[in-house]
């Protein structure tokens, strides 16, 4: 048994293509299932098994059009309600990929139809196994019970605790764990860990879900840690209950400039993926800062901040542009319009005159320290948890995910606005330069402030 991982860091997710070097089954696919094919190819395998653990509610699922592409069945909860054609999966079931055996194990919590599988060499009983999770079990925690419906957290959270009990005792202690969630993604909850490769064996000895012996006081520190999610997940579970279709990930024509200047004067979302100092020194009046970099914060930020299905336009390099493009489809953003710069690298002079350009102050903290005067709002836009751990003197807390509708709560003064890194800050700052406010971006790390002679609380 040879396990591939395909790995998704923008959105903290993973999938695999396990086989047993002729056949193999494909568990939890994204959406750009050209990585999953090429693995394929790259082993000299054949994909006669795609399955999911659950409806996704981070990502769009790429198993359905995988699975018919390649003639596969395709292994879906026979107690989801879906519109598509699938093969009906339930606990207990168990069928053969090849030389490998897989046994379908229900581990209801992070849903209410999760499934989760072991898989092993059914010709050699000592062999190897290996357990594929999704969003029950992770390293060092397990997936969030709170996407389905307030009212079914708690419930979800106890059958979360029995489930990955189950879970231990269904493969040897060595089998090999693999988790869907977990690396990032806003999916898991607790204290996840930041290792890369774990074992039933070692979970069971340091993962609070299954060190806690108390299920009343796990269930309790579950509950308590439970943090805002993206809002574009709302979306997901229903669009991969329907059955995504194809997606095209190429990059279209640029956008001309007259009309480019249209968008951004009729209000439109115009994403500007540089740097968020360049973006700072000078940016097309009315557009928005969503740096790309390695596009880790990314996704998950732009479909939580930007009203879901807006008219959406990249602008940027056309390497980030067309690594953007194919990060929104992950989560249901299809081919959004682009604006390249003539030059091929983003550059606004192609698109737009001085006229039509705007900036604002940047700087760290020192620039904070020494420029802020009487009246100017220090604004905090990381999460509440964050806030309430620790915070500058006198700052207001608007998370960025919460600002468009709240803009007009800010006082009408200079906003010197911050977050734990600066890449929420810039977004924050773009979105309020976009309103017309006067800001500052302070782009330096929180944890450096009280270095810099500003005093915090507590």
């Amino acid at each position: 048994m040879d396990v591939v991982v395909i790995d998704t860091p923008q959105l903290g997710d993973r999938s695999y293509l396990v086989h047993d070097g002729s056949v193999a089954l494909v568990i939890d696919p994204q959406r750009d299932i050209d990585r999953v094919e090429a693995a394929a190819a790259a082993a000299g395998v054949q994909i006669t098994h795609v399955a999911e653990t659950h409806l996704h509610n981070d990502y769009l699922t790429g198993g359905l059009v995988l699975a018919e592409r390649h003639g596969a069945s395709y292994l879906v909860n026979g107690a989801d309600r879906v519109g598509f054609r699938r093969t009906p999966v339930s606990d207990g079931d168990t069928f053969p990929v090849g030389r490998l055996a897989v046994q379908v194990v229900a581990t209801p919590g992070h849903t209410h139809t999760h499934l989760a599988y072991v898989v092993r060499d059914a010709a050699d009983d000592a062999g190897p196994e290996a357990v594929f999770s999704g969003g029950s079990l992770l390293y060092g925690s397990v997936g969030r019970t709170d996407l389905v419906a307030p009212e079914q957290t708690e419930a979800l959270a106890h059958a979360q605790y029995a489930s990955v009990r189950k879970l231990i005792g269904s493969a040897v202690p060595a089998a090999a764990l693999y988790p869907t969630h977990g690396f990032g993604s806003f999916c898991s909850i607790g204290p996840a860990s930041h290792q890369h490769a774990s074992t039933l064996a070692e979970q069971a000895a340091s993962n609070h879900a299954l060190t806690d012996g108390d299920e009343d006081h796990f269930v309790a520190e579950l509950l308590a840690n439970i943090t805002a999610y993206p809002a574009y997940y709302a979306h997901m579970s229903p669009l991969n209950s329907a059955g995504p279709g194809p997606v095209g990930l190429d990059v279209p024509e640029s956008v001309e400039p007259a009309e480019l200047a249209r968008r951004l004067r009729a209000g439109e979302w115009v994403v500007d993926l540089r740097h968020r100092v360049a973006f700072a020194e000078d940016h097309l009046r009315g557009s928005v800062a969503f740096e790309y970099g390695d596009g880790s914060n990314f996704t998950s930020y732009l479909g939580w901040v930007i009203p879901w299905q807006q008219p959406l336009t990249l602008v940027g390099s056309h390497s980030d542009v067309e690594k953007a493009v194919r990060d929104l489809a992950r989560i249901g953003i299809e081919s959004p319009d682009v604006a390249v710069g003539r030059s091929g690298d983003g550059g606004l002079d192609a698109l737009a005159p001085a006229s039509g350009r705007s900036s604002y102050t940047h700087g760290d903290w020192s620039l904070l320290r020494d420029q802020r005067a009487a009246g100017d709002v220090v604004l905090d836009v990381r999460r509440p948890g964050e806030f309430e751990a620790s915070h500058v003197q006198g700052a207001m807390n608007v998370p960025v995910y919460e600002l468009i509708p709240r803009i007009a709560e800010l006082p009408e003064a200079r906003i010197w606005v911050h977050c734990a890194t600066g890449y929420r800050a810039s977004v924050a700052a773009s979105l309020l330069d976009r309103a017309g406010r006067v800001v500052v971006l302070i782009d330096a790390r929180y944890k450096d402030a009280a270095g810099a002679g500003i005093p915090l609380v507590p």
